[in-house]
């Protein structure tokens, strides 16, 4: 056995990405919904519906947002391009998902419970502040360059199918549900400003349900890049694991889905 396999052998693997399917809640309100449909089964079938076959092989299609699912947020999903003329507008604007290097959506989990902050408060994200961050550093220790800071809030919870999956994004952006925990600017710079790099969460969007724009505008005009729509942070510890996100590759893409891992001390 290699050091590195012995090394890895010595860790957990745990999934932290949301599953795709029709009934689940992956789309924002206006963006085309998850759709997941048989192009080719082994025969034809004749029914109601009938299946086609291309083959003897099975086969289907997807219609995928970007930013549906386990994904993540290149400069360019809210930073204009230079030359554009538009508000915020800045050369990293020019900065797609495939330009994004590998090395930095991978790092040491620095984990923050935010349950505590979730209210009864419809529609209105609870904010996790600079000083939230800060007391979760005097416990933990101070952020480090390379951390990927991880905002715990139970939502992965709410990704659910059907009717009850309306809490999940659609009922907190339309009033009709509590929302997530959210970083405000301040908490995004002071991570920036300990060397973090990358920031997730495992609720729909970084973005507060109230106010999603300021959020979003601190970390990638900055390079700070989001994942969101995580899972199971629940089972990693505070400090520890090693996360790991590896978008889809495709070229000129505003961000991407993927597939979020840690690796957890067993």
């Amino acid at each position: 056995m290699t050091a590195i396999a012995a090394l890895l052998a010595s860790y957990e693997l745990v999934d932290l990405s949301v599953p795709y399917a029709e009934e689940l809640p992956t789309a924002f309100p206006g963006h085309p919904r998850f759709e997941h449909k048989v192009q080719s089964w082994y025969a034809p079938v004749d029914g109601p519906q009938r299946i086609a076959s291309l083959g003897p092989y099975f086969d289907n299609w997807m219609l995928l947002d970007e930013h549906s699912g386990t994904h993540f947020d290149a400069p360019a999903h809210f930073v204009p391009p230079p030359g554009s003329g538009l508000p915020h507008a800045a050369p990293i604007g020019a900065t797609y998902a495939d330009d994004v290097p590998l090395a930095q959506l991978q790092g040491p989990a620095a984990v923050i419970d935010c349950r505590s902050l979730l209210t009864d408060e419809l529609g209105t994200s609870p904010r996790v502040t600079a000083d939230f961050v800060r007391a979760w550093e005097a416990e933990h220790g101070a952020l480090e360059p390379g951390d990927v800071v991880l905002i715990q809030g139970g939502w992965d919870a709410r990704y659910l199918p059907g009717a009850d999956g309306d809490a999940y994004t659609h009922g907190p952006l339309f009033g009709r549900a509590t929302a997530w925990p959210a970083p405000d600017a301040d908490c995004v710079l002071h991570c920036h400003g300990r060397g973090v790099r990358f920031m997730g969460t495992d609720a729909p969007t970084i973005g507060a349900a109230d106010e999603p724009l300021s959020m979003h505008y601190a970390g990638l005009e900055n390079n700070l890049l989001f994942v969101e729509s995580l899972a199971n942070l629940d089972r990693l510890p505070p400090r520890g694991a090693h996360f790991v996100f590896l978008p889809i590759r495709v070229l000129r893409a505003s961000g991407g889905p993927g597939r979020a891992i840690a690796y957890v001390p067993r």
